[in-house]
This record gives structure tokens, sequence and C-alpha cells, in this order.
């Protein structure tokens, strides 16, 4: 594998998701993609990060705070990465993360797709979030889901 992608939010999945890349695949180039949802709230490290009550643009201190949340995303990801003796390249988009996630994949020529499961599961078998289900149907590249 020579480029995965690795979608993170700040939830422990999308952080086990990243232990997994560079644990699995530690000869990779590694990109940490955080897309900001302009109409969902945000959860996983910061819940508070409401983005729904924004206009469809946002204004400057919502950029502002957009932006900062990454950083800290992305501070985390890159202590994740020293701990495999690795680091990370990463990005950071607006949109749909279902869509984005999907997006970036094609114009990327990402080789793998890493990401944390969402959802729970009704006996024995899981049961994925919207999401995770629609970026496996649609990724062109095999996925692996971190549970």
């Amino acid at each position: 594998m020579d480029h995965i992608l690795v979608p993170i939010d700040g939830s422990p999945l999308s952080r086990k998701a990243l232990q997994y890349a560079l644990s699995n695949f530690p000869e990779a180039d590694v990109t940490v993609l955080h897309v900001v949802d302009l109409f969902e709230p945000g959860y996983g490290a910061h819940p508070d990060f409401e983005t729904s009550y924004e206009p469809l643009m946002g204004s400057e201190a919502w950029y502002e705070r957009a932006e900062k949340v990454s950083e800290d995303l992305f501070e985390d990801a890159e202590v994740v990465a020293q701990d495999y003796d690795s680091s990370v390249s990463t990005e950071t988009e607006i949109g749909d993360p279902k869509r984005v996630i999907v997006e970036y994949t094609e114009d990327e020529a990402v080789d793998q797709l890493v990401l944390g499961a969402h959802g729970r599961t009704e006996g024995e078998r899981p049961v994925f979030g919207s999401n995770v289900e629609l970026v496996v149907r649609r990724a062109p590249v095999p996925v692996t889901v971190v549970r």
C-alpha cells in the first residue's frame, strides 16, 4: 500500500483506525482527513462544536473554531503517529463527510481507506452508521472498518 486515508473526528474509534493504519501499513503514506460537517453537530473530541446553527457558509468565528478543532485533532494524530515512529499528512475539508471522504479517495490516488466504525450491534451482527455504510458502498478502493 502506498497511500492510506484515515478520516478522523476525534472519537475513540477514529483514533483506533489511525493506530490500525499505522501498525498495519508502516511503509505507507498516511493522510489524516478531518471533514467539518456544516449540517450535523460535531461529536467525538469536540461535542461542543455545534455546526447546525451556523449559516451555510458560516461566520468568521465559526471558521476559526473549525480550524481550531482540526488543529487539535491533527495534534493528537501526530502524537499517535510518533508512537509508531511514523508521520502523517493532514487535510481538512468542509462538507458532507460521507461524500467528501469518497471524493477525496477518488481524487487523491488513495490505495486503502481505514475508518472507525460508528453504529451499534444487533445481536451478533454489527450495524454501521449511515456515513460508514455509504462510504463502504461507494469507495473505489478497499476499505477497512475498525471496531
